[in-house]
């Protein structure tokens, strides 16, 4: 499992996330920001850290942002 970034993050693009995240998994799209999910250990510190509260365990994404999770994987192809 990993974590996706959803629509609160569009356009919003606080790097708080960014400096918190250990192995540096968290990129920045045109849009909004992105978690490799390669690289993402799932230890968690990113989530608690945004803000606009966009980040969720791939699991708890909320059903609205589902396509986040597909959006999340496609930007790292």
């Amino acid at each position: 499992m990993t974590y996706v970034i959803a629509q609160p993050c569009l356009d919003t693009k606080d790097r708080s996330c960014v400096d918190v995240c250990p192995v540096d998994c968290i990129h920045e799209g045109p849009d909004q920001l992105f978690i490799d999910p390669e690289e993402c250990i799932d230890c968690g510190p990113c989530e608690p850290e945004c803000p606009v509260e966009a980040i969720f365990p791939e699991d708890a994404v909320p059903q609205k942002w589902d396509e986040y999770i597909e959006k999340n994987k496609a930007f790292f192809v």
